[in-house]
C-alpha cells in the first residue's frame, strides 16, 4: 500500500518557486526522504547527500569544496541537523549561483538555530507531519495506530506496537543525544510516560520534577526538547481581555497518537475503549486533525480556561478568525455553560464540537456538531462563519 503525498510536494514546489532553499523538517520516520524523492524525480540531475551515511557525511566535512563546483539542478541533504554547520555556506551558494536545495530535518528550526539566523529570505519552512485522514480514511486505524508510515502500513497490530517501542527507544538512545542533548535515556522515558498520563492536561512542571527529583526547569527544557523534535505539543493560554481569572499555564499533548497509545500500553482498539485516557486520546488525535486540516502554525494555537471552569479545548486565529474546537468522545454532543462563556468572552466566529460519528447538525447558533473525518470537516477551512 502506498499513499501519495501530492500536496506536500505542490508545498515543496511552491517554496522553491519563492526560495532558494527549502527546509522540510519533521520527526523522523514521517515519510520526508520518500517525498524527497519523489520531488527529486521532476529534476534531470539531482544528488542526494543523507549525513546518516559516513561516506556522505565525510564527503561534505569540506562542505565549501564539495558543493561549489556541483553542476546539478537540485541538491538535497538529509538529516541537516546532524551538520549545522553546512548554514552559513549555503547562505555563500546561493548568494553566488542560482542553487537549489531541498533539506530535511528530524527537528524544529527553533532547534536548529542556524538555519533562521544564516538563511533568512532565503529559506522556506514546510513540516510534514505523520499522516492524517485526509491520506488515510480508516479513522479507527489511525487513531490507534498513528500516523508514522511504518505504524500505520503495519500488518497487525501488535506488528505497528512493536515497530512503535522500538521507535521510541532509538529516539531517547540515539536520536536526542546526536541534537547534542546529554539525558539519560530512562530519564527522558520516565519523563514521557509522566506526559502521556498528563496528556491533556495541564502541565505542572513542579509536580513532575518532584516525582523524577529533578528541577522543574530541567522538566521544562526536556519538555521543550520532546516539542523542537515534533514528540509533543505545548498547547499556550489565551489570555481575554477580561475580568476572569484565567489559566496561564500550557497544556501537554502528546502529537502522535500512536506514540500515546504505546507510552499507556495500549494495543488496540478494544483496550483504547476502556482505557481511563480514552476522552484524552481523543482530545489530542481530533485536535491534530483540525491543525493538519487547517495547516496551523503554533502561532496561531492556543487553549482558554478560566479558574471558574470554563474552558475551550483549541483556540484557533487563522485569515483573521477566531474558531472555537471542543472535542468531544461522545454519541451526543450537547451545548454547554462552557461554550456559550467562550462564544461571549472570546467573541469567536464559530465553535465546533468534533465528535466520533458520521453526522453534522447545529447545536446552538454559531455553535455545530460536526463528525471528524466527514465531507462536513474536510469543508471546514472554506466554510463562511459570521
Amino acid at each position: 500500500m502506498k499513499i501519495q503525498r501530492t500536496s506536500y510536494l505542490e508545498q515543496i514546489i511552491h517554496q522553491h518557486q519563492v526560495h532558494p532553499i527549502c527546509a522540510l523538517l519533521g520527526p523522523r520516520q514521517v515519510g520526508k526522504t520518500t517525498l524527497a524523492r519523489q520531488y527529486a524525480a521532476l529534476f534531470k540531475k539531482p544528488i542526494f547527500f543523507d549525513l546518516e551515511n559516513p561516506v556522505d557525511l565525510a564527503s561534505l566535512a569540506n562542505p565549501m569544496l564539495a558543493l561549489q563546483n556541483l553542476d546539478n539542478d537540485l541538491i538535497i541533504i538529509d538529516e541537516i541537523q546532524r551538520l549545522p554547520d553546512l548554514f552559513p555556506v549555503l547562505r555563500y551558494l546561493v548568494d553566488q549561483r542560482p542553487y537549489k536545495f531541498l533539506i530535511l530535518g528530524s527537528a524544529s528550526r527553533d532547534l536548529i538555530r542556524q538555519s533562521s539566523e544564516s538563511l533568512a529570505g532565503r529559506i522556506g519552512y514546510l513540516q510534514l507531519p505523520p499522516f492524517s485522514l485526509q491520506e488515510c480514511p480508516d479513522l479507527t486505524k489511525l487513531w490507534v495506530r498513528g500516523g508514522f508510515p511504518p505504524s500505520y502500513l503495519a500488518g497487525s497490530d501488535q506488528f505497528s506496537q512493536t515497530w512503535r517501542q522500538s521507535y521510541i527507544t532509538t529516539f531517547m538512545e540515539r536520536d536526542i543525544p546526536q541534537l547534542g542533548f546529554s539525558i539519560p535515556p530512562q530519564l527522558m522515558r520516565r519523563l514521557w510516560m509522566m506526559l502521556a498520563h498528563n496528556h491533556g492536561n495541564i502541565l505542572n512542571m513542579s509536580d513532575i520534577g518532584r516525582s523524577l527529583e529533578i528541577t522543574h526547569q530541567k522538566v521544562r527544557t526536556y519538555t521543550e526538547i520532546l516539542t523542537g523534535t515534533f514528540m509533543t505539543r505545548l498547547l499556550e493560554p489565551w489570555f481575554a481581555n477580561i475580568s476572569k481569572r484565567q489559566v496561564k499555564t500550557p497544556k501537554i499533548y502528546i502529537r502522535d497518537s500512536g506514540i500515546l497509545h504505546s507510552l499507556l500500553s495500549i494495543t488496540q482498539y478494544e483496550e483504547l475503549i476502556m482505557h481511563p485516557k480514552l476522552g484524552a486520546s481523543w482530545e489530542g488525535f481530533a485536535l491534530e486533525e483540525v491543525v493538519k486540516l487547517f495547516g496551523a502554525q503554533d502561532n496561531e494555537l492556543f487553549f482558554w480556561a478560566t479558574q471558574g471552569g470554563a474552558e475551550l479545548d483549541l483556540l484557533l486565529l487563522k485569515n483573521g478568525k477566531r474558531l472555537g474546537f471542543e472535542f468531544k468522545y461522545s454519541q451526543n454532543p450537547r451545548i454547554t455553560p462552557s461554550m456559550h462563556s467562550a462564544l461571549e468572552d472570546l467573541r469567536l466566529d464559530h465553535l465546533f464540537v468534533i465528535y466520533p460519528y458520521p453526522k453534522t447538525f447545529p447545536l446552538a447558533p454559531l455553535v455545530t456538531a460536526c463528525g471528524l473525518g466527514t465531507p462536513e470537516f474536510f469543508g471546514l477551512p472554506k466554510v463562511q462563519t459570521k
